[in-house]
């Protein structure tokens, strides 16, 4: 639309134009009283954007609040692009995961792809090279070919970016369940590493500093791509949405380096990435953490399309785009820099003190809008909150052991099952060792790099049991912070903080507000028994599809600390004669387990329970038997229970198996999901000392030379078969459900 067919204030205002973006008529009188007259077509472009959920949190913030952010390694907690921690030697850790759900669910390839380069760009504005990358995703089932494609598609995206740009993904997780069915959630994780005098933060501040665009000409793409992630994506609306923003790999990596090196230089005074509402949000977020206003020049923006408006120029979402604040007089250096990188980098205005977002246009100042009325300054929303009627329902079950007939045959069955099956399809496509720093890859529980230059290692994960979560939001949110916890410790590493990704339904639902901040207090109370506070996070609402809402899914990232390589384990068994141990008792704990819903078709009942201070003590002893050299192998009990856990350990090694015996019934033995428990191997010579180490841990059986896992009860023999034939069911399953006449 042209500026001159653009429609005036008062028709705004009159025909209500402003609910197209996404306003509310409250909203739109509280803009009004900030401005102290309407605000032009710009203007409420502006606003809409910035007030939307996806970069206001106005529906969130005050439950976001209840999250532990402090810790003696933070360095940079929640408000800036990425988290900051400590790992010593002058060294830090830079995270951040982010959703990009909504384009996902519209263009998975194109949607996925740039989720990855989003969250990439949060990690290097912050001055840190990034250094892997980690995903979590969420699809339907596989039986319909839309979800086929979403999933196929996805990943695709992913590798392609990570691959380009030489980004090793190194760890991950993927769920299915039909409540994602045409709704995928695809959640990016970056990590990077800087040394503490290169930490940078996204201010403009200093009157009279210039601001500068570096990076991609600015596109019609993405426009309000914020308020559309903010809004319920109706399946047959697709056609009517928003030009998806593209991504360039090979242009992000130029930009990324030109990136690294201006922040050594002194004359760079801030710099963040135009992510979601693009120039708007950086801009204006700049502008309002330092104190300062931003005048911006729009007839100096790089830009691809012929007569480009204001409105759309701000509101683009154009990928590969940083603004940055320099020292006045300094101009010319830093374009030099990109220049380098063959990157366009031009000055488009300045730092002022009068607090406003000023925009000029062909001579005219067409948008003048206080930066903390649009940053700092957005509604906030106290929503109703309500217990759902399920949920009481639930709670009233009695817990029950679900009837298996044929032992053998449920394994091979939760064996196939996409969630349980081998991930090898999806991370085959990833580059898992760019950069020659892995140490482990996907596959194992958590993915290992090395920190160059040190002997020391990050291990990094990505957790959620989305049924626990919609069973009990509380104990959900728990569960997902301490499996998260598990699988570092059971890699070596210590864990150190978290980054989250609040995957839930519309905020306007009592029921699912109820959830949302349930989950919230479960993550909180988590993290500060693990010591693991939140330094990072997004929060992604209205995921439904015509009107449902997908589960509950608080994802969270992990990072931990190998402090020495060393230390660092895998899952898979190592030498025949090792003693196996498992670590805490099964419980009758099946509401939201994947037997449950295999045998059910559904899910109920209760989730299972978790006392954090058992949690807490088991992963200490855990961590330091493995710092002491006593484990050769070790994996937490997740979905499908023990079962599951013994095949895949068997699974990893070549030619070995195993011989167990368990004790109790034997459905609950073997399939029950009760938490706070591992699987480890111990060599035989060190097994008192590990016991001494480890209280709980209980001698269950040996790892074999024979090709075969025999699982004993107290007075037969439970499970009996070969590796190869157990392994055959989980290795391809995910192929033949995306491939079913094949």
């Amino acid at each position: 639309m042209s500026a001159k067919h653009e429609p005036t204030a008062k028709q705004i205002k009159e025909e209500k134009l402003y609910r197209q973006m996404g306003m509310t008529d409250e909203e739109f009188q509280l803009a009004e009283e900030k401005l102290g007259r309407l605000p032009n077509y710009t203007e409420t472009g502006l606003f809409s954007a910035l007030w939307s959920e996806h970069c206001s949190y106005k529906s969130s913030k005050p439950v976001l609040r209840k999250f532990p952010t402090e810790g003696t390694r933070v360095l940079q907690g929640p408000g800036e692009g990425a988290g900051i921690v400590d790992i010593g030697d002058n060294q830090a850790v830079v995270f951040k995961m982010e959703s990009h759900n909504s384009p996902s669910a519209i263009e998975p390839f194109i949607g996925a792809a740039t989720g990855a380069g989003g969250v990439l760009r949060d990690v290097f504005s912050m001055g840190a090279r990034p250094v892997a990358l980690v995903n979590s995703l969420r699809f339907g089932d596989l039986s319909e070919a839309r979800d086929r494609y979403l999933f196929e598609e996805a990943v695709a995206g992913i590798a392609s970016y990570g691959n380009k740009i030489g980004i090793p993904t190194i760890a991950g997780e993927v769920q299915f369940d039909q409540c994602y069915s045409k709704r995928p959630l695809v959640n990016a994780m970056a990590v990077g590493l800087l040394n503490h005098e290169d930490i940078q933060k996204g201010v403009a501040s200093g009157v009279g500093n210039t601001v500068m665009y570096a990076g991609a000409k600015t596109g019609r793409d993405g426009i309000h791509g914020a308020t559309m992630s903010s809004s319920e994506v109706s399946v047959e609306e697709e056609a009517e949405l928003p030009v998806m923003q593209a991504g360039d790999p090979f242009l992000e990596k130029l930009v990324m380096e030109a990136c690294l090196e201006l922040v050594k230089s002194d004359a760079l005074i801030g710099i963040q990435d135009m992510g979601a509402a693009g120039l708007t949000s950086s801009a204006a977020e700049m502008a309002s953490k330092a104190g300062y206003g931003v005048e911006l020049n729009l007839d100096f923006v790089p830009q691809r399309e012929k007569g480009m408006t204001a409105y759309e120029m701000m509101l683009s979402e154009s990928q590969e785009r940083m603004l940055i604040v320099v020292k006045n007089g300094r101009e010319q250096e830093i374009t030099d820099l990109f220049a380098k990188y063959d990157i366009e980098a031009v000055a488009i205005g300045k730092v002022t003190d009068d607090k406003m977002l000023r925009l000029l246009h062909k001579g005219e100042v067409v948008a003048e809008v206080s930066a903390d009325a649009l940053a700092e300054d957005a509604p906030v929303y106290h929503k109703k909150s309500e217990e759902p009627a399920y949920y009481k329902e639930f709670q009233s079950m009695e817990n029950a052991e679900p009837v298996v007939d044929d032992l053998k045959g449920t394994l091979k069955e939760l064996l196939k099952r996409p969630t349980i099956a081998s991930k090898e399809w999806v991370y085959k496509q990833f580059d898992t060792h760019a950069l020659r720093n892995t140490v482990v890859a996907p596959g194992s529980s958590a993915g290992v790099i090395r920190v160059e230059g040190t002997n020391k290692g990050l291990a990094m994960t990505s957790d959620c049991n989305s049924r626990y979560v919609y069973l009990d939001p509380e104990i959900g949110g728990k569960i997902a912070v301490a499996e998260a916890a598990r699988n570092l410790v059971c890699s070596g590493a210590e864990p150190i903080a978290i980054t989250d990704c609040l995957n839930f339904g519309s905020a306007d639902k009592p029921e699912v507000f109820w959830q949302f901040e349930k989950s919230a207090e479960g993550i909180s109370a988590a993290c500060l028994s693990l010591n693991t506070p939140v330094i990072s996070g997004n929060v992604s609402l209205s995921n439904e599809v015509n009107g449902v809402p997908v589960y509950p899914t608080p994802t969270i990232g992990m990072v931990g600390i190998a402090h020495d390589l060393s230390h660092v384990i895998t899952t898979e068994f190592k030498n025949a004669g090792d003693i196996i141990y498992l670590i805490g008792e099964a419980g009758m704990d099946f509401g939201g387990s994947e037997l449950q819903q295999m045998t059910e078709g559904k899910i109920s009942g209760k989730a299972p329970a978790i006392d954090l201070e058992v949690e807490a003590q088991r992963q200490k002893e855990l961590l330091a038997a493995i710092q002491e050299g006593l484990v050769q192998s070790a994996t937490d009990l997740s979905e499908g229970g023990f079962a599951i856990a013994l095949c895949e350990k068997a699974f990893g090694a070549e030619g070995l198996g195993a011989g167990v015996t368990i004790n109790g019934s034997a459905v609950t033995a073997l399939f029950s999901e009760t938490q706070s428990r591992f699987l480890v191997t111990v060599k035989e010579e060190q097994a008192a000392a590990f016991e001494a180490a480890v209280k709980d841990a209980v001698k269950i059986g040996i790892v074999t030379d024979q090709n075969e896992i025999v699982i004993k009860g107290e007075n037969e023999t439970l499970i009996e078969g070969s590796v190869d034939e157990f392994r055959s069911e989980w290795t391809g399953a995910i192929q033949r459900l995306l491939n079913p006449r094949a």
